[in-house]
C-alpha cells in the first residue's frame, strides 16, 4: 500500500495567500518524511482550497486565471504537486463557464462542478453546465486529456482527499490522507478459503495500516496545530494487475468484470470496506476508474464492461464514473443525460459520487486509447447509450430527491 496523496486543505486568503501557502509548505516538510519513516511511499502532495467562487470578489476569467497560475506556482514552490480550486456551485452558475479557460492556462490545477445542492437538490442548470465544461475541456489538448483535471460532483462533502473531488470549507486549515490500497484487496481475496476469510483478511489489512497512519497523523496534527481530517482508504488502483480492483473482484470468483455477479462482488467489497474501523475522510468506498485500473481497462477493451455497468456498480460502491473514455463526438446533451443519472443516484442513495468523463477528439467507440501517462492503462473508447433529454427534464428547475430510508 502507498500514500496516493497528502492533501492539505486551506483558504488561501486566510490569513494571507503568502502565509497560508508557507504554512502548508512547513507542514509538508514534516509530513512527507514522517510517513516515509513509517515505511510508506508518498506519491504526491496536494493542496485543496475552498470553492473558487469564494476566492474572488467578482468572477471573471482573467482574474481567476491569474489567481490559479499564482497559486499553482506558489504550491509548487512549497513542494506540492497539484492544487484543486474546488467546485463551481449551483448558486453561481456563471462560475462553471470559467473552468475550461483555467484548465487550458494551467498545468497542475484541478477543478470541479457541483451537480447537487445541500438539501437533496438536483440542479438541472448545473448538470448542463458541467456537461458543457466536459465538452469544452475535451478539446484543450488533442488527446482529450484536459478532462483528467475536472470532475462533476454529486453530494460530495468537503474534506475528501482524492482529486478532483477535494475541496475545503472554513478558514482553519486541515489535512487528510488518500491511499493507493487496491493491492490489499487483491492479497486478501487471493489467499482466502472463504468469503468470510476474504472479508476479515481485508479488514485486518486496512485496520493495521490505518492504525499506523493515524499515529503518525495525530503527531503531525499536534506538532502543527492542524486538524487531522482522516484517511480515505478507498482502495485506489494502479495500472498493474496486482494493484487492480478489477483483479480483486475477479479473485472472488467473478469470470470478468462486466458479467453478472459483478454487482454482488462489488457490494461485497464495498461492504467489507464499511466494516473497517478507522478515522474516515472522503469516499472510503470501491473505486472503479477505467483507465487507472489494468483489469478494468482490459475488460472495457474486450467489450464486457460498459458505461451502464459502471453506473450500476456505483449504486453499491463508492465514487461513480471515473476516467471513462468516450467518443470524441459525444454531445453536451448526451453528457448531461448521464450526469443527471449520477446526480440522482447520489441524492437518492445519500452517497458521494463523481463523474470524470473523457471524450477523446477524433475517436469513436471501439477505438484504442493512446495516452502516455504513468497512472493510465490504455483501453478502448466506450460507447455512450444516451440521447438528449426533452420536456420537463430539459428545464431549468432544481428538484429535491429525498434520501431513501
Amino acid at each position: 500500500m502507498k500514500i496516493r496523496s497528502i492533501t492539505y486543505f486551506l483558504n488561501p486568503n486566510i490569513p494571507s495567500q503568502e502565509l497560508a501557502v508557507q504554512l502548508a509548505g512547513d507542514f509538508l516538510r514534516s509530513a512527507r518524511p514522517a510517513l516515509e519513516a513509517a515505511d510508506y511511499e508518498v506519491q504526491t502532495a496536494r493542496l485543496a482550497t475552498i470553492p473558487f467562487p469564494g476566492l474572488l470578489p467578482q468572477l471573471e476569467a482573467e482574474p481567476l486565471i491569474q489567481l490559479a497560475q499564482t497559486l499553482e506556482a506558489a504550491s509548487k514552490a512549497a513542494g506540492y504537486d497539484y492544487i484543486s480550486l474546488g467546485p463551481a456551485m449551483p448558486d453561481r452558475l456563471e462560475s462553471y463557464a470559467l473552468i475550461p479557460q483555467v484548465l487550458a492556462e494551467t498545468e497542475q490545477v484541478f477543478m470541479a462542478g457541483m451537480l447537487t445542492g445541500p438539501e437533496g437538490d438536483v440542479s438541472l442548470p448545473a448538470v448542463r453546465a458541467c456537461a458543457s465544461v466536459i465538452h469544452r475541456s475535451a478539446t484543450i489538448t488533442p488527446d482529450g486529456f484536459g478532462n483528467l483535471f475536472f470532475a462533476a460532483l454529486g453530494n460530495v462533502p468537503p474534506g475528501a482527499p482524492f482529486f478532483p473531488a477535494a475541496y475545503h470549507m472554513g478558514d482553519a486549515p486541515a489535512f487528510a490522507l488518500a491511499c493507493e490500497a487496491a493491492d490489499l484487496a487483491v492479497e486478501a481475496f487471493s489467499t482466502a478459503g472463504s468469503l468470510q476469510e476474504a472479508r476479515q483478511g481485508l479488514i485486518d489489512r486496512i485496520e493495521g495500516h490505518a492504525h499506523k497512519l493515524t499515529d503518525v497523523s495525530l503527531e503531525l496534527s499536534q506538532m502543527h496545530g492542524l486538524a487531522f481530517g482522516g484517511i480515505d482508504l478507498t482502495p485506489a488502483p494502479f495500472p498493474e494487475k496486482e494493484h487492480s480492483l478489477g483483479t480483486a473482484l475477479e479473485r472472488l470468483g467473478l469470470p470478468a468484470v462486466g458479467m453478472h455477479g459483478a454487482v454482488a462482488a462489488a457490494a461485497f467489497l464495498a461492504d467489507t470496506l464499511d466494516r473497517a474501523v478507522l478515522p474516515r475522510a472522503g469516499f472510503n468506498g470501491l473505486m472503479l476508474p477505467v483507465l487507472e485500473d489494468a483489469t478494468l481497462a482490459q475488460r472495457a477493451a474486450e467489450g464486457s464492461l460498459t458505461v451502464r455497468d459502471l453506473l450500476l456498480y456505483s449504486t453499491v460502491c463508492g465514487t461513480g464514473l471515473d476516467t471513462v473514455p468516450l467518443p470524441g463526438d459525444t454531445s453536451r446533451e448526451q453528457l448531461a443525460a448521464i450526469l443527471l443519472d449520477l446526480a440522482a443516484l447520489s441524492q437518492r442513495l445519500d452517497k458521494p459520487l463523481t463523474a470524470r468523463l473523457m471524450p477523446i477528439p477524433g475517436k469513436q467507440a471501439g477505438d484504442p486509447t493512446e495516452f502516455d501517462f504513468g497512472y493510465f492503462a490504455n483501453s478502448r473508447v466506450l460507447a455512450l447509450e444516451a440521447a438528449p433529454l426533452s420536456g420537463l427534464l430539459a428545464g431549468d428547475e432544481t428538484f429535491q430527491l429525498r434520501h431513501r430510508i
